[in-house]
């Protein structure tokens, strides 16, 4: 179990320094003259330390954009957020945020055009791995950008997508992916943008599919994936019930979901950690996919939708799990350091407890010490797709840009 993680050797706790204004910037040159070791990054003032993830940030991003997209001649093979040219759109969307800078956001729009024509005959219809992702954010960014026309076209190519009869429920490929993309555009386009009408009938067939296979079991919900019933938040019931708690629910729908999440919850790992899959005995998995951390990400949902303390309690037991065994051989988003990092920005976020923004500063000063020293020498795994955003650099690069305000930070397609 051990060689899928690092041992967390990260103190406890370390004081940030306390410096004048003139210290500060003095500090802030030091930086860019001379390593840190991990302990005196933790202890850095926490602009500072912001700014140096910044930086490293924005380093990272032009060597993604370098080799996801001017190394392919501007072309799209693969346009999904997942591992594709989208994900190098939505990093930089999260520069553009942080930064201000028009560059970014005018490339982001033209590397969402090139996902568009590339998509336009996938039947895939998830945000994270389908067109409803590229319709989704251009849409977003023709909004930063001013443009109606192009934000017009957007929505409109959204509101034509498809389902497919045969698909799955869960949120990597399936309704519960679509869901999100909804809920999505409503955040950030305006209320309503995707009437509640439209969204409702997916919303009774979700619930359904899954009362019917939970067939009176102890689980008032349960889905497969593949011939399994998966816990996790790519492919099972964390990341459906996540979707659900964003969707206008009736009063036996909202029982289920609760019930749902009890069920999990009371049949947790000893050690605290969820299982992947229904009766799995393996204990090995601290992922976002699969295991605590994205768990951790859902019951904090449940906190802030139904106001429970049983699911608080939860959300910070599986976030001890994280952080005792959720430094990762990994570097990416989704099952990697980086997001498990954002565990810890949640329940700060929910809690506005400091230590878990000292854990997420951990989490953070660890890949930008360590990451891409273990890399090189075969310690630590950049990914299949090395600089995607869910699997590599870009994923590691949009984590240190969202340390800038943690109280924006959200989980990318995960987190509204």
């Amino acid at each position: 179990m051990a060689d899928r993680f690092f041992p967390n050797d990260l103190p406890p706790f370390v004081a940030e320094t306390t410096l004048d204004e003139e210290e500060e910037e003095e500090e802030k040159e030091a930086t860019h003259s001379q390593p840190h070791s991990l302990t005196s990054l933790l202890s850095l003032p926490y602009q500072t330390l912001s700014t140096n993830l910044q930086q490293a940030a924005l380093h990272f991003k032009q060597s993604v954009v370098s080799e996801t997209w001017g190394s392919s001649g501007n072309r799209v093979k693969d346009y999904t957020l997942y591992t594709g040219a989208l994900g190098t759109a939505y990093l930089l969307f999260k520069a553009y945020q942080v930064t201000k800078n028009v560059d970014d956001l005018n490339l982001c729009s033209k590397i969402v055009k090139a996902c568009d024509s590339a998509s336009k005959n996938s039947s895939r219809v998830t945000f994270i791995c389908g067109r409803a992702g590229v319709c989704a954010l251009g849409a977003v960014i023709a909004k930063h950008a001013g443009d109606g026309r192009l934000l017009d076209y957007y929505l409109r190519q959204f509101k034509e997508i498809e389902l497919p009869h045969d698909l799955p429920y869960e949120v990597l490929y399936g309704k519960a992916g679509y869901l999100w993309a909804c809920s999505f555009l409503n955040k950030h386009i305006g209320k309503d943008t995707i009437p509640t009408a439209d969204m409702r009938p997916i919303v009774e067939e979700v619930i359904t599919a899954g009362r019917k296979l939970a067939h009176k079991g102890r689980c008032p919900l349960m889905y497969e994936w593949h011939g399994k019933k998966y816990w996790g938040a790519a492919h099972g019931l964390a990341g459906i019930m996540n979707v659900l708690m964003g969707m206008e629910l009736k009063p036996d729908e909202v029982e289920d979901v609760k019930g749902t999440l009890r069920y999990m919850i009371k049949n947790r790992f000893s050690s605290g950690n969820y299982p992947s899959s229904e009766g799995s005995e393996s204990d090995r998995l601290v992922h976002w996919c699969h295991g605590a951390p994205g768990v951790t990400l859902t019951l904090v949902k449940a906190v802030e939708a139904f106001e429970d303390k049983e699911f608080l309690q939860a959300a910070v037991d599986a976030g001890e799990v994280v952080w005792n065994r959720g430094l990762l051989k990994r570097v990416g988003l989704c099952h990697g350091v980086s997001g498990n990092t954002y565990v810890f920005l949640s329940l700060y976020r929910l809690t506005g407890n400091k230590e878990y923004l000292y854990r997420a500063k951990g989490f953070s000063c660890f890949l930008l010490d360590r990451a891409q020293k273990l890399i090189v020498k075969g310690k630590m795994h950049g990914g299949d797709r090395p600089y995607s955003l869910f699997e590599g650099l870009g994923g590691m690069a949009n984590t240190f840009l969202d340390m800038v305000d943690p109280q924006v930070a959200r989980f990318p397609g995960y987190e509204l």
